[in-house]
């Protein structure tokens, strides 16, 4: 039986992959997607390593180097590469890997590692035996500068003289060259040695910004070149000495601009310019490397802990899930960047490390019940950097809510449209929906007040630019060729499209948007009472309900059992199933009685891979589970998917997609889950596959977790009943018990244990200060 269950396995493995073939074929004829993400290289083909802090990120290798390989490794700071290479080496060698880890906070970059067997000359006998040498790595990012220190000790019995080479180089090439894009046009790049262990790069770009990479070494090397030091080291037996790499980078414009009018656009980056830590961290120059080191590394620390004071903690029953869940919470806390505005996450490294305001307020949502300041920051940051004016080339629309900022030279110069751009039709919806959530879950009604005018000018937006033609629908289509043609959260160019594989033609009403505005509508509604705004709290109210019974009607496809992926520009159902229908019942929006059917249809053998939810299911004309939206699994959709399921009272079916993404966990580096991974059958003795360029760590990637347990423990935070509940809780089969320490509710805080005994949970307060009453509701 087990060998019949394997070939039939193996047989619909293959068929997967001829379809995925088949659809690589029909796309043949195709222009190559807007803003392709080019590889000949895959990023899972060797261990990455990821540092960031502020609106600075490093991708290293697991030696902790840079430029071994052609690829997106490289020091960055606001969209552009400072840092192109970094290459450590003993008398030419490359030493030998013992272990390679991040800390478990993210704080900084640890690599154990050993002199191979090293022959001075060729035909020489070994001079240096391996393993007699230790290198101890340590590197971190702080304030404008990356930290590298390497010491080492000799464990032999005799005295040891060694050649200690670092290479390095600075290309400053933009973000969006290394992810592909080709330039005829470059600035001017410079390189000197400024001193005895100072060497600069520097480049004046096309866009009168000058940026600088210095890189500082101490003690002072025996030789120091442009691009090259070495270090002559002598150690007796048991001794040991320590190196240091200090690489500070920076940018300031080559001359200065009388100042003007601040508009929405160029708020953003004025939020971020004014932040901690945007620029080089300048130490004192009378200490010593060592002491520059020391402190910077202590400051380091105390930042980190700062950041995640008072958070909600998890721990339970399973091991490897708690290790999961601490990876989780230190790549929140790593892509947290300080604005003006407050925290905001970044959404991910290397591609997206940035301000994104759909993946902001998604991770903000499924984040708020263990840390309610992302919701704070991202909902301020959104709300100062909002567009004001009617601008085709950004997209953009008055009250409509920032897609991406970017601060590379590409942006700069509009040869890519992303420097401020407004071109998604999500986000605004989904900034109510996230106000009212934060008001929820807080009662910061003052917060709210604050933002309140941009709330109402986000209302207005959706119901003036988002209904184009008056229907009752939100729909997109694009103001010039350079924007983004798709603007849901699936914005890659083959994303929608009809069952015979046609593409959807617009403007385009995406299924979940319509579910985001029925919240935001509802959401909106609540917080217009609280502010004495009645009749507004009455229209919008009315708005949903017309919404729910239109969409309903529009969407629903009887011939699938699902709503349709989308309405195109002649308002024909794109009758496709996808992922997007679990965002339906995440928002609401869904009918109760079609909530079986949806359910059906996502966990069914063509959606449900035995892994995750796919984007789209297996069998749609487009159907590719190697594509980036057509057919892989995210796990911030299935998150959503299982928090749309759980609302609907299907807990069990909540669960099953909960242990599928705990087991993908089980397969990836340090438990974290990718941005993505592809939609191939879940297979006996084997991990989910891999995609090639996805980001880790991603924002909602991290957060998909605690989204999951929410939506298991049926949590809901009630702010004006100063009510903590549990709806209906259930357990998957991997966890036996819960404990939540610091839950918070207004003033009040509570520890909370949760077991499960069979199917039945019981839930039992450990700790409470404060009158926030704790219950179950079955």
């Amino acid at each position: 039986m087990a060998a019949q269950d394997d070939a039939a396995k193996a047989r619909h493995a293959e068929d997967e992959t001829k379809q995925a073939a088949k659809a690589g074929f029909q796309d043949a004829d195709e222009a190559l997607p807007q803003y392709h993400i080019e590889a000949q290289a895959s990023l899972v083909e060797r261990p990455l390593r990821s540092l960031k802090y502020g609106e600075a990120f490093a991708v290293l290798d697991s030696y902790g180097d840079i430029g071994w390989y052609p690829g997106a490794d490289g020091l960055y700071f606001q969209d552009t590469r400072y840092l192109s290479r970094l290459a450590l080496t003993v008398e030419d060698e490359r030493p030998m890997m013992l272990s390679s880890a991040m800390q478990d906070d993210n704080g900084a970059l640890s690599v154990d590692l050993t002199t191979p067997d090293i022959r001075l000359d060729a035909g020489d006998e070994t001079a240096i035996p391996r393993e007699l040498i230790a290198l101890e790595r340590t590197k971190f990012l702080f304030k404008g500068t990356c930290y590298d220190r390497i010491g080492l000790r000799n464990y032999d019995t005799r005295r040891r003289k060694l050649r200690i080479g670092v290479t390095f180089d600075a290309d400053f090439r933009d973000l969006f060259e290394v992810r592909g894009s080709d330039r005829v046009n470059r600035g001017k790049r410079t390189v000197e040695r400024r001193s005895d262990t100072e060497v600069q790069f520097r480049y004046a770009g096309l866009d009168d910004i000058v940026r600088t990479t210095s890189v500082h070494l101490g003690p002072k090397p025996h030789l120091l070149e442009p691009g090259k030091a070495e270090f002559l080291v002598e150690l007796a037996p048991g001794a040991h000495t320590s190196l240091f790499i200090r690489i500070a980078f920076e940018s300031h414009r080559a001359f200065t601009k009388a100042p003007g009018p601040e508009k929405a656009g160029e708020a953003a980056a004025a939020a971020l310019s004014r932040a901690a830590g945007s620029l080089a961290d300048r130490p004192d120059r009378s200490l010593s490397e060592g002491r520059i080191f020391a402190r910077a590394y202590r400051d380091n620390r105390r930042d980190l802990r700062e950041l995640t004071a008072g958070i909600t903690t998890i721990i339970s029953s399973n091991d490897q899930f708690n290790e999961g869940l601490c990876r989780a919470t230190a790549d929140l806390y790593m892509l947290a960047t300080r604005t003006q505005e407050g925290v905001y996450p970044f959404a991910g490294i290397p591609w997206y490390s940035t301000v994104f305001g759909r993946d902001g307020i998604i991770t903000a949502m499924m984040a708020l019940w263990i840390d309610p300041n992302f919701g704070k920051g991202v909902l301020r940051f959104l709300a100062a950097t909002q567009a004001k004016e009617v601008d085709p080339a950004a997209d953009a629309q008055p009250g409509k809510v920032l897609h991406e900022t970017r601060r590379g030279e590409m942006a700069m110069l509009g040869e890519v449209p992303f420097r401020h751009y407004y071109g998604t039709i999500d986000g605004t919806p989904l900034f109510v929906m996230l106000a009212a959530q934060y008001h929820e879950v807080t009662g910061d009604l003052d917060t709210i007040r604050s933002i309140w005018p941009q709330l109402k000018l986000a209302l207005a937006w959706i119901d003036q630019y988002g209904d184009r033609d008056g229907d009752g629908f939100v729909e997109y289509a694009r103001e010039t060729e350079q924007g983004l043609a798709n603007q849901g959260w699936k914005d890659s160019h083959d994303s929608i499209f009809h069952s015979d594989g046609a593409m959807a033609k617009g403007p385009i009403a995406l299924c979940e948007v319509q579910g985001y505005v029925f919240a935001a509508k509802q959401g909106a509604a609540k917080l217009a009472r609280l502010l004495g705004e009645d009749d507004l709290a009455a229209s919008l109210t009315a708005d949903a309900e017309k919404i729910q019974k239109k969409f309903d009607e529009a969407f629903w496809c009887e011939e699938i059992g699902t709503y349709a992926l989308a309405l195109d520009g002649a308002k024909r159902p794109c009758a496709v199933r996808s992922s997007n229908t679990g965002h339906a019942l995440f928002t609401g929006i869904a009918l109760p009685e079609r909530a079986a059917q949806v359910a059906a249809q996502l966990l069914s053998n063509d959606g449900f891979n035995g892994w995750g939810i796919r984007t789209v299911a297996k069998g749609e004309a487009r159907y590719n589970p190697m594509s980036y939206h057509n057919g892989s699994i995210w796990p911030h959709d299935n998150a959503i998917c299982a928090m749309g399921l759980a609302r609907y009272g299907l807990k069990d079916e909540a669960a099953r997609v909960f242990e599928g993404m705990f087991d993908t966990s089980l397969y990836y580096d340090q438990k974290r889950l990718p941005e993505l991974f592809c939609g191939f059958m879940r297979r006996r003795q084997r991990g989910p596959v891999s995609y090639p360029v996805a980001c880790s760590p991603q924002a909602w990637a991290a957060a998909a977790p605690f989204a999951f347990l929410a939506a298991s423990l049926g949590l809901e935070l009630d702010h004006a009943r100063n009510r903590i509940r549990f709806r209906n809780p259930v357990l998957p089969k991997f966890l036996e018990a819960v404990e939540l320490y610091n839950l918070k509710l207004g003033a009040s805080r509570a520890d909370i244990r949760l077991h499960r005994h069979g199917h039945d949970v019981t839930v039992a307060v450990t700790r409470r200060v404060g009158d926030v009453q704790i219950s179950m509701l079955k």
